[in-house]
């Protein structure tokens, strides 16, 4: 198995736990969605993906319905993607991705997390490199071969196909999001979630010790309501 897979296992019921952060998670996403391309799913492949990641998640169909529909609203803010680095303690770098309405208030809450926990905030650029930002697919098994699948994919820019518990993930660099989509829509699969993910190129082993102290920090970031999603290169327990 290679590296998008081992990255998966690692971060498999550890993180997005929460259903109350889940659900403000796909609000968010919703609203970014509908403002990039309007309420009609059918013609918005984005917030097609967004819905399907509101059924993985149990999210209420109502809910939904009621975020598009606020989305619309002109008076409805925006969200903005805003993407911090730096490192926590013990050497280890952190990639933070929020979604802002006032990024004055993102920006001074994630830099007194990094302070509180003995981190340091970075510049821009200064740890992104060591991440590959990819993007994935779950579909249904249903009998099909992964590397049957893989080999078909690949034109369309699949680089890693594998199966869990839960069905066949299907990994790919971030730009080819939208030709497996929609590669994944003509052949008539469907799609159970889909997202991204930065996946780190080299990952630091650390005591029980400096785990926990680097533990500290990821938590309290995740807290956040700003913050989708916390990214690092420690070697996962």
């Amino acid at each position: 198995m290679g590296r998008a897979f081992e990255f998966r296992k690692g971060r498999k019921m550890k993180r997005w736990s929460a259903m109350a952060k889940a659900f403000t998670r796909i609000g968010k996403d919703i609203v970014m969605a509908v403002k990039e391309g309007g309420p009609n799913p059918d013609a918005n492949s984005r917030l097609r993906a967004v819905i399907q990641n509101s059924k993985a998640v149990n999210m209420p169909k109502e809910n939904v319905e009621r975020a598009i529909k606020k989305a619309t609203d002109k008076d409805t803010a925006n969200y903005k993607e805003v993407l911090f680095e730096g490192y926590a303690p013990h050497g280890i770098a952190i990639l933070v991705e929020t979604a802002t309405d006032n990024n004055n208030r993102t920006v001074a809450n994630v830099r007194s997390y990094f302070n509180k926990c003995n981190g340091t905030m970075g510049t821009q650029g200064s740890v992104e490199f060591m991440f590959d930002h990819t993007c994935n697919f779950r579909i249904p098994a249903n009998g099909m071969d992964p590397e049957e699948l893989e080999l078909e994919l690949i034109d369309f820019g699949a680089e890693e196909v594998f199966e869990d518990e839960d069905g066949i993930l299907i990994y790919a660099p971030f730009g080819s999001f939208g030709t497996i989509q929609k590669e994944l829509e003509n052949r008539g699969l469907e799609i159970l979630s889909s997202g991204f993910e930065r996946i780190p190129q080299i990952t630091k082993k650390l005591t029980e010790i400096e785990m926990a102290d680097v533990e500290k920090l990821i938590e309290k970031l995740e807290e956040d309501d700003d913050v989708m999603n916390v990214y690092h290169t420690m070697e996962e327990a």
